[in-house]
């Protein structure tokens, strides 16, 4: 600064002590008043103890430091101050609360070595995972698919066994349900065309694409062999006659062949399910197939129980003795097994469809059971076992909705997990680890 411009009277006063005693006097280079060590006046300790300036009118008091000393004045050294009183005192770190450990050379002089675990459920209170986007048409699917596996196993467990009704009752609804299958899977794909464009590959390694293989090998089957009842009702002669001839034969063919694809049909959708990301599914990959194969066991017993004549129904209640008891047990592990995961089911909709399947299934087995003789008995149960199959997938379906729309059921798990892991084994640990920043 060049001495000709004018300056406080302050501030010129304390240039000329500075020029005549020299920095040491006033704590060294680089220290100025307010900021270093506080200096105490020349008039003595007594102007220093009540906080005076020891120069002119007008400059003003200097507040007064913690330690006593005030303004400008004479350096606090350590030489000066021990007479004083007034020595320096080193300034002491304060670590952060809760932490013990510290990082040398680190800047700031107190970071943690380890970062604390988050504690969140979501980007600002957003589902984990994005909800599927099927609609009901999705669930219809699930129901029309296994409704067509069991009548398939109906028909030719009517077949093999000599009972036309049967027979007849499950080849007829058996074509009707994988058409009904089909047209939901399309309405939900959007476009005809991409059912077709699936078929362009066989990928085993997706539930999907071995699915839409299944269905095109089902429903050809299942349209030959309900076809093929049809038969009586042709002429004898002519080439119509010759067709009468030749489709009971192979409609025996197509409804064993129907009934060997039936297993896979019924549990493929299982799988599909269990295959995805949500985790009210994801975590029921073992109990999900079991579920739908009983169901599509219970749908066809249903079917037969509805149809056929007391003295036929044998087949139709021994699979609904099976259907039932596959149904019940898989629908008590999902809402038993899987922990908060299970919550979905036993809630909500998902809860009142799940817990009207279990009633309609125990009260249609106890319907086929009893009811041998009777054939009002035998109806109702079957209509029961059939309104059961259609509680329960549409159950499963909403189940699996709702755990991917509320985003605890994907953070909770996978906190859970961590921390088992964890105490498996201690050395792995979790976070930045001894080495992270």
């Amino acid at each position: 600064m060049s001495p000709d411009r004018p300056v406080g009277e302050l501030f010129r006063r304390f240039r000329e002590r500075l020029a005549a005693e020299g920095p040491e006097r006033l704590g060294g280079p680089g220290r100025h008043a307010g900021h270093g060590p506080k200096m105490t006046s020349p008039a003595g300790p007594v102007l220093a103890a009540q906080g005076r300036h020891a120069g002119p009118p007008g400059a003003g008091d200097i507040e007064p430091t913690a330690s006593g000393g005030t303004g400008a004045g004479a350096a606090r050294t350590d030489a000066g101050g021990d007479d004083a009183g007034l020595a320096p005192r080193r300034r002491r770190e304060v670590p952060p609360a809760g932490s013990s450990r510290r990082r040398r050379g680190g800047r700031g002089g107190g970071e943690q070595v380890n970062v604390p675990p988050a504690e969140f459920t979501s980007y600002y209170g957003r589902p984990v995972l994005k909800a599927p986007v099927w609609r009901w048409d999705i669930a219809a699917y699930l129901f029309t698919g296994g409704l067509a596996a069991g009548s398939s196993l109906l028909a030719a467990g009517g077949q093999l066994t000599g009972r036309p009704v049967l027979r007849r009752a499950g080849r007829v609804t058996a074509l009707a349900a994988v058409s009904a299958s089909a047209y939901f899977l399309i309405h939900d794909l959007g476009r005809p065309s991409r059912f077709h464009h699936m078929l362009r590959v066989a990928k085993l390694t997706s539930p999907m694409s071995v699915g839409t293989w299944i269905l095109t090998v089902f429903g050809p089957a299942a349209g030959v062999a309900a076809v093929a009842e049809a038969a009586p009702l042709l002429p004898e002669r002519g080439l119509l006659g010759l067709g009468r001839r030749l489709l009971p034969p192979a409609g025996r063919a197509a409804g064993l062949a129907a009934a060997v694809t039936a297993p896979a049909l019924a549990t493929y959708t299982g799988v599909l399910l269990a295959d995805t990301a949500v985790p009210s599914w994801h975590e029921a990959y073992p109990e999900l197939p079991a579920i739908f194969a009983g169901s599509a066991l219970a749908s066809g017993a249903g079917v037969g129980l509805l149809a056929a004549p007391t003295t036929e129904a044998g087949p139709a209640r021994r699979m609904a003795v099976a259907g039932a008891a596959l149904e019940l047990w898989g629908s008590h592990r999902v809402e038993n097994r899987l922990g908060l995961l299970s919550e979905p089911y036993a809630v909500g909709t998902a809860g009142r469809l799940l817990r009207a399947g279990r009633t309609l299934t125990a009260a249609g087995l106890a319907g086929a059971l009893v009811g041998r003789r009777s054939r009002a008995l035998s109806a109702l149960a079957g209509g029961a076992l059939l309104a059961a199959s259609v509680c329960t997938r549409f159950g499963i379906f909403h189940g699996g909705v709702a755990s991917a729309r509320d985003p605890k059921y994907t953070v909770v798990p996978q906190r859970e997990r961590v921390r088992e892991r964890d105490s498996q084994d201690p050395h792995s640990g979790s976070g930045a680890g001894s080495g992270g920043g």
